[in-house]
């Protein structure tokens, strides 16, 4: 069984729902719980013994840089890939990162930078994708902002649309992906995501499965104040819980 040792953490958007907390500071430098929102998935990577991390950027590129830096404060490697003012979107993204050998040539851990989630990404891994395979999705219960989902799973695999009475679920913005995916796209040219999942999916090249751990996606300052009172209060029951021992 091959491990995976990298992961991408998409980085590049420019956070307009949560202006103006973006206006001066980079989406993923807003605090979350005490610590950049970002930096929980660069220790959560660490602790899964991923070290090699690939981080695109373009708005606010180079305070996110200078903030994180080549990562050795946080034990791993950190690989930019530094796109235009305009993103180059997802897939474009990742296609750049490959063609500039930030990440290798293998499959690799891809994380959304604005959800915050405890997930184990030890969990990951261990995911090994069959030779036509082209990615595995994290899919979670639809939050009340998505609540029509984005993909079902049928027999393990992800499909637009269910099957009989199947549900469908919002995709968490964690997966394993194949550098497969983003073959045939041009660099330099943005390019989405979900068309070539889409496309993977009706090829049967797409799998998936349900995670229930807490997750959010931090769009907006609601959201914002929601993860941080849910951490905050997540604290002080630790706290309590150790005191009264």
């Amino acid at each position: 069984m091959s491990v995976i040792t990298q992961a991408m953490i998409l980085a590049a958007g420019k956070g307009t729902r949560l202006r103006p907390l973006t206006l001066e500071t980079p989406k993923p430098l807003v605090e979350v719980g005490g610590q950049a929102l970002i930096v929980w998935h660069i220790k959560a990577l660490k602790a899964a013994g991923i070290t090699d991390i690939t981080i695109n950027v373009s708005w606010l590129a180079d305070k996110l840089m200078d903030a994180l830096g080549d990562g050795s404060n946080y034990g791993v490697t950190i690989h930019w890939s530094v796109e235009a003012d305009e993103p180059l979107e997802t897939a474009g993204g990742i296609y750049k990162a490959l063609q500039e050998d930030k990440l290798k040539d293998e499959p690799f851990i891809l994380v959304n930078s604005d959800v915050w989630t405890t997930y184990d990404f030890t969990q990951l891994i261990n995911y090994e994708l069959s030779n036509d395979q082209k990615a595995h999705l994290l899919l979670i219960d639809n939050p009340k902002h998505n609540d029509s989902g984005d993909f079902a799973i049928n027999n393990g695999l992800a499909s637009e649309q269910p099957i009989g009475d199947a549900d469908k679920y919002t995709f968490s913005g964690i997966s394993v992906i194949s550098p497969r995916l983003t073959d045939g796209l041009v660099e330099g040219q943005p390019a989405a995501l979900a068309p070539l999942l889409k496309q993977a999916m009706l090829k049967f090249q797409v799998t998936a499965e349900i995670i229930s751990d807490n997750w959010i996606d931090v769009g907006t300052p609601e959201r914002l104040e929601q993860v941080n009172d849910f951490i905050k209060d997540k604290t002080v029951k630790v706290k309590n819980k150790h005191q009264g021992a």
